[in-house]
């Protein structure tokens, strides 16, 4: 009876064996076809622990996909220990023991990397569990299906069709942003503050400005001023039109992201943007055109495979392309955006300002505050710095193209002309009433 029973326990371990080795081969074209969609050479899948590895890096997760590569290497040297090691012994059992646990650690490190993979995609993640059990069938249809398409190249198709959303409109199409505040004053008679003073310049079309300045020297309350949020002494136009005078016309052309965005985390993706629109767009526009322009917005930010996803499910990346999405439905001439990567990561930021740069070549402006401004400097044209002057009030130290800004300061970063105008107190030279000097004497030659 106990030979029977050995044998058939063998028998289930070999049949469980082959049907493993059956799952993995029948991925293989699968996995194949996913490196090529992900710019990697596609043989790389016909080697054995070596393709799991490459789809971590597809997958961006490559701490468990060097994890998982050594893990194997260490299965297999086990698995060769044992043929040698007599079958009773006790470093027999030590070595089964010590493969047992690494197949257990092995399958957490799976699941990880398959997040990943779901991630890539833009699925649900109760696709790990498929992919962990049966990987050939969700291998061999996100690999073959064009309806599965990984979001980097995603982001790259945004890009392009950025391009050719832009090519249909005319030169010059945009709109002129002209600022000029006397003064923005908070308080009353006897606490009495001005915040701003005495800020002028105009951007033109087609221009990505980065707004730089240390903490409180009015960037935001600046932001405010420009999108008549809180209105200052102020004029501002744009494209003719005066925002103040004419702010329930100038509402639609202006777009506004927040750092923390309002979204529920209950809604999908489509929901979202459809309550955006009927919020955002003319009143006029019908139900047909709204959808319409729901469908379009989501294929230009690459949000068509997360349509159905909960906005609670997004990953960081995805909530910031969302959030932009929803002002860039009521196609503003005027986008301006608090720390848009806040929260990402040196790529995902990257990729997100990159799509910011797409939209500015469009012939709008893109206005950005940002606190890691160096790793994304070269997408910008133009830097506006604003400085604390002796009375704490917030002036213009300087407006211009950014390698001019870096002559004008003596200084090769962002982050250094920013601690050359911060308060010694606050770690910086307090050489800002300096540069507010000379940037008025450079403006009114």
């Amino acid at each position: 009876m106990d030979m029977l029973l050995n044998f058939l326990f063998v028998a289930l371990l070999g049949a469980g064996s082959v049907f493993s080795a059956l799952i993995r081969a029948l991925a293989l074209p699968g996995l194949w076809m996913i490196f090529v969609k992900c710019g990697e050479p596609g043989w790389h899948a016909l080697v054995p622990v070596w393709r799991r590895y490459c789809l971590a890096k597809c997958a961006r997760r490559e701490t468990e996909g060097k994890a998982l590569l050594v893990m194997d290497i260490i299965n297999i040297l086990l698995a060769g220990s044992l043929i040698f090691l007599p079958e009773e012994s006790a470093g027999s059992s030590l070595c089964a023991t010590f493969s047992l646990i690494l197949e257990i650690i092995i399958i957490i490190y799976e699941a990880r990397l398959y997040n990943g993979v779901c991630e890539l995609f833009g699925k649900k993640k109760s696709w790990t569990l498929l992919w962990i059990l049966f990987m050939c069938i969700p291998a061999l249809r996100w690999g073959f299906s064009k309806k599965y398409m990984p979001l980097k190249q995603e982001e790259a198709e945004m890009q392009g069709s950025l391009g050719a959303f832009a090519e249909g409109r005319t030169a010059g199409s945009g709109s002129p942003l002209s600022v000029s505040i006397e003064k923005r004053v908070a308080g009353g008679l006897i606490n009495r503050k001005v915040l701003l003073r005495d800020i002028r310049m105009q951007i033109e079309p087609g221009s990505m400005v980065l707004l730089l300045g240390g903490s409180g020297a009015g960037k935001t309350t600046l932001l405010n001023a420009v999108t008549g949020y809180e209105k200052a002494d102020a004029e501002v136009l744009l494209g003719g039109g005066n925002v103040y005078k004419d702010y329930r016309k100038m509402m639609y052309d202006i777009g506004f992201v927040p750092q923390g965005d309002l979204m529920r985390g209950t809604d999908t993706v489509r929901n979202t943007l459809s309550d955006a629109a009927a919020l955002r767009m003319a009143k006029n526009c019908t139900k047909a055109e709204r959808r319409a322009r729901v469908d379009e917005v989501m294929k230009v930010f690459g949000l068509l495979p997360v349509q159905s996803s909960l906005v609670e499910k997004l990953s960081g990346g995805q909530r910031k392309r969302l959030s932009i999405a929803m002002e860039f439905l009521s196609d503003p001439s005027l986008f301006i955006l608090d720390e848009p990567d806040s929260g990402l990561d040196g790529v995902m930021a990257r990729e997100l300002m990159q799509q910011l740069r797409a939209i500015a070549d469009q012939g709008k402006i893109v206005i950005v505050i940002t606190h890691t401004p160096d790793r994304v400097i070269d997408l910008f044209d133009d830097v506006i710095v604003l400085a604390k002057d002796s009375q704490r009030t917030g002036r213009l130290a300087y407006y211009g193209p950014v390698g001019e800004a870096k002559e004008f300061f003596g200084r090769d970063t962002m982050e250094k002309i920013v601690r050359s105008i911060n308060r010694t107190e606050e770690g910086g030279e307090g050489r800002a009433d300096e540069f507010i000097e000379r940037f008025a004497e450079v403006r009114y030659v």
